[in-house]
């Protein structure tokens, strides 16, 4: 499906979920009474404190002169609970680069480790939804909803979503009616024979930050190559690191598949990507309360454009130029994100890795990040109503306006 090239089937295919979003937008459902301090928002943060996501936060919400947030550590919250108070806007943030947190998430104690993202899963949701008792409970209001977490955090149940709600998705045999099951490298290998994928990514089902990821290529002749990020150790652990390499052996390619298939597995075709120069090139598009308001282009010599494994920023007034020299709309590629984060109309905000194919001329969504804001120094788009503020500020202000409307945040329903 190409969605730049024909508008209109991205406007008819995505409009149930855009008018989700702006309905939702606009109607929230459960009102949270003012607070004291003069009918400003008064924000809690679940977080890690040492996080510069928390930082960042904390930052733009006393730029707009509100009180500082109250901070809740993942560490004390996985131990203890959580207590909120009435008024209360509670924002759930990232549980990641904090041993300590992961050992209790994920139950290692290296957290180098690749395995184990079954588990994290299962701890990491189950305590969101503590935290969302505890906020119905004190009569706080939550930015993220527990139930789309689960979604976005299983990326074969969060491609279904968007498939089924008409949003442009790789074709992937693991999710979906009738999804293949894969176990281990031989089912891995029989699935992509019989989809027909000679390169394609295949990943946990629970993973981030491209841990795990291996983007698979065939000869055709039963020979395949890997690209990935994980470091095979001689005892068949696996690592993460900060080298992309690449494994051509498939006993190696074997080992890998088989350590990570416990844990759930996600196959997508692999997009051939557009390039800007003469590297591959991504976006990924932050969008608050429904509306595109962030972007940023991911550049890479590897397959994987994540900054952390050597990408870098990219041109994003070149790539808008490219997008319209293709004969697409600078505006349909941003609709795409914007019906993307529809599906997810109670969580404030998302970020939306968008896959740009070769010549610009068309984009789909590879994934839907729930943690996906962390974009230091970058402002806001031109025409998106965040101009001069980063993402954080832009969540902040989106806040402020729903509430400024009735002089109560209302949660979306």
């Amino acid at each position: 499906m190409t969605a730049l090239a024909h508008p209109a089937t991205v406007t008819r295919a995505s409009a149930a979920a855009l008018t989700r979003a702006s309905t939702a937008a606009v109607t929230r459902a459960s009102t949270v009474a003012r607070s004291a301090a003069g009918g400003l928002p008064r924000f809690a943060v679940v977080g890690n404190p040492e996080n510069r996501r928390v930082t960042l936060f904390a930052d733009a919400v006393r730029s707009a002169g509100l009180p500082a947030p109250r901070l809740l550590a993942w560490a004390d919250v996985l131990r203890d609970g959580a207590r909120f108070t009435p008024g209360e806007i509670v924002r759930i943030d990232s549980p990641g680069e904090n041993a300590e947190v992961e050992r209790l998430l994920r139950g290692a104690a290296d957290p180098t480790r690749v395995e184990g993202t079954a588990r994290w899963y299962t701890r990491f949701t189950a305590a969101v939804r503590e935290v969302a008792r505890a906020a119905s409970a004190g009569g706080a209001t939550l930015l993220d909803d527990p139930a789309e977490l689960a979604v976005l955090f299983d990326k074969r149940r969060c491609h279904g979503v968007l498939r089924t709600a008409g949003v442009p998705v790789p074709e992937s045999p693991t999710s979906g009616p009738g999804a293949a099951a894969v176990g281990s490298w031989a089912e891995a290998r029989s699935v992509l024979g019989a989809a027909g994928l000679r390169r394609a990514f295949l990943k946990p089902a629970h993973g981030s930050s491209a841990s795990g990821v291996l983007a698979l290529e065939s000869d055709g002749r039963g020979r395949f190559r890997a690209t990935t990020s994980v470091e095979l150790g001689p005892d068949g652990s696996l690592f993460n690191s900060l080298r992309v390499r690449r494994y051509g052996s498939e006993p190696q390619i074997a080992a890998i598949v088989d350590a990570l298939a416990p844990d759930g597995l996600h196959i997508e075709r692999w997009i051939p990507k557009a390039a800007q120069a003469g590297r591959v090139a991504d976006l990924r598009v932050v969008v608050v309360d429904g509306r595109a308001t962030h972007a940023v282009v991911r550049t890479s010599l590897s397959p994987m454009t994540n900054l952390h494994l050597g990408g870098a920023r990219g041109d994003l007034t070149a790539a808008r130029a490219s997008v319209e020299a293709s004969g697409a709309r600078w505006t349909d590629a941003l609709a795409v994100c914007e019906a993307a984060a529809a599906c997810f109309p109670r969580t404030l905000c998302v970020g939306v890795d968008l896959l740009p194919k070769t010549g610009w001329r068309g984009f789909v969504v590879g994934e839907v990040n729930a943690f996906g804001d962390l974009l230091p120094r970058l402002t806001g788009l031109p025409g998106s109503g965040a101009e001069g503020l980063d993402t954080y500020g832009a969540q902040v202000a989106a806040v402020r306006s729903t509430q400024g409307k009735s002089g109560t945040y209302r949660a979306r329903p």
